[in-house]
């Protein structure tokens, strides 16, 4: 690190890198070998998409890029700009290039940006007038146009862990940006900061701040409470408080409670819970706890999952609220749920048992003259489509009957309908 020596600049820019080794994390595409660094020490730069979660690098590497390059750096922001600031950065690049230099045009946010807007940068990239970068906390393969997205490079970003964000609280003391600070509130910071660096530097700055005012010399846990309040929230998101609330909510929506189900749905969203967190655990409770007891329950948790990321906070946040009622007043069935794990279970400790002649695929002479396929009844040629008495298990093995159906919506049909099936089975044997 490289910091400007100014306190008028916010934490984030002083301690931001100035060399790839200043980088703190991503060391998957920035370590030695790794594609992002051989792009660097290639000096040819290339077109690409930088796709994460919020605070982990994305504009710092652009930069880094730039400087690496020698490269004007132009910045357009998706959220606030448009086809003007397009055609601006296109004749800067212009001028720049008549005068030997290269361009690097970085979109932030770039899913913002709607169709006719992302093909503007088309014929500019194909041309090599600037080299494009976009960063999106979107996947790509949903926000960005495909003709675009085949013209660039897509890198992965990955949230920091514990220990990264870590090492970013040791520079900010290092460089005396902030106070000394007790380890347990460094550890509430990481936890709260959640993978996300900027935020924990912005973080870092409000303490920093506060402390001059008060002219404190350290940071301890139960100051960081006081003066952060509720942007530190109620819980540890990473620690056993976090786990407890996540289950009470689990629970509740199984013990079919939709009152209690909201309550702990908010608590852990005015908690800081990230909600597309609870929208992966709503998907998960519809799987395991609701099955086809109510195929629905899986469908509207995954649109709820897609109305979240559409909208996003606070709009998005009445579909999850409608998701946990739906699922807590749905009927219960964890026949799914049971009958996986026995398979699973059974297929770890069995051995590996061939494949049925009947039941194996023939494309080839040679494999019907082996008698692949020999014998197989084909299921809609027979009566009411059901080829009663064929078996569908390895030779010698037993039906196990993992799924078992429960007495509950959609499943009292399924189990009536196996009953019938199995009777047709018996009168065949």
């Amino acid at each position: 690190m490289n910091p400007q020596i100014s306190q008028h600049q916010p934490l984030a820019e002083r301690l931001r890198p100035k060399t790839l080794g200043d980088v703190v994390g991503q060391q998957h595409l920035l370590g030695e070998g790794m594609a992002l660094r051989l792009a660097f020490e290639s000096r040819q730069p290339h077109s690409c998409i930088f796709w994460g979660p919020p605070g982990t690098g994305k504009t710092t590497i652009a930069r880094l890029m730039a400087d690496a390059f020698d490269a004007q750096f132009i910045t357009i922001s998706a959220v606030l700009g448009g086809v003007k600031d397009i055609r601006e950065a296109v004749e800067k690049a212009q001028v720049a290039q008549q005068r030997g230099l290269r361009t690097l045009v970085f979109v932030d946010e770039v899913h913002r940006f709607n169709k006719s807007q992302q093909d503007a940068f088309l014929p500019h990239v194909e041309s090599g007038l600037f080299t494009f970068i976009g960063a999106t906390t979107e996947n790509p393969s949903f926000e960005v146009n495909s003709a675009l997205l085949s013209r660039a490079a897509v890198y992965v970003l990955q949230a920091l862990t514990v220990e990264e964000l870590k090492k970013i609280v040791a520079l900010a003391l290092e460089f005396r940006a902030i106070p000394a600070i007790e380890s347990i509130a460094i550890d509430r910071l990481v936890a709260y900061a959640d993978g996300d660096a900027r935020r924990l530097l912005n973080t870092l700055e409000t303490l920093a701040v506060s402390a001059t005012q008060e002219r404190r010399t350290e940071i301890t846990d139960v100051w960081l409470l006081k003066v952060l309040g509720e942007r530190m929230r109620r819980y540890d998101k990473g620690g056993e408080q976090f786990y407890d609330t996540i289950s009470a909510l689990h629970k509740s929506v199984r013990g079919s409670d939709p009152d209690a189900a909201l309550y702990w749905l908010v608590r852990m969203l005015d908690g800081g819970a990230d909600p597309r967190y609870m929208a992966r655990r709503l998907i998960r409770m519809a799987s395991e706890d609701i099955g086809l007891a109510d195929p629905r329950a899986l469908r509207l948790a995954l649109d709820a999952a897609e109305v979240y990321e559409r909208l996003g906070t606070p709009e998005g946040e009445l579909a999850l609220a409608e998701c946990v009622v739906y699922l807590a007043v749905a009927p219960k069935s964890n026949a799914i749920y049971k009958a996986f794990n026995e398979a699973k279970a059974l297929v770890k400790q069995d051995g590996t048992r061939p494949v049925p002649l009947h039941l194996r695929n023939a494309p080839t002479k040679l494999m019907k003259d082996m008698d692949y396929g020999k014998g197989y009844r084909y299921a809609h040629d027979e009566a009411d489509g059901f080829a009663a008495g064929e078996r569908y298990f390895p030779d010698g093995m037993p039906n196990p009957g993992f799924y078992r159906p429960v007495e509950r919506g959609l499943e009292i049909k399924i189990a009536e309908k196996l009953r019938v099936l199995r009777a047709c089975n018996d009168q065949t044997r």
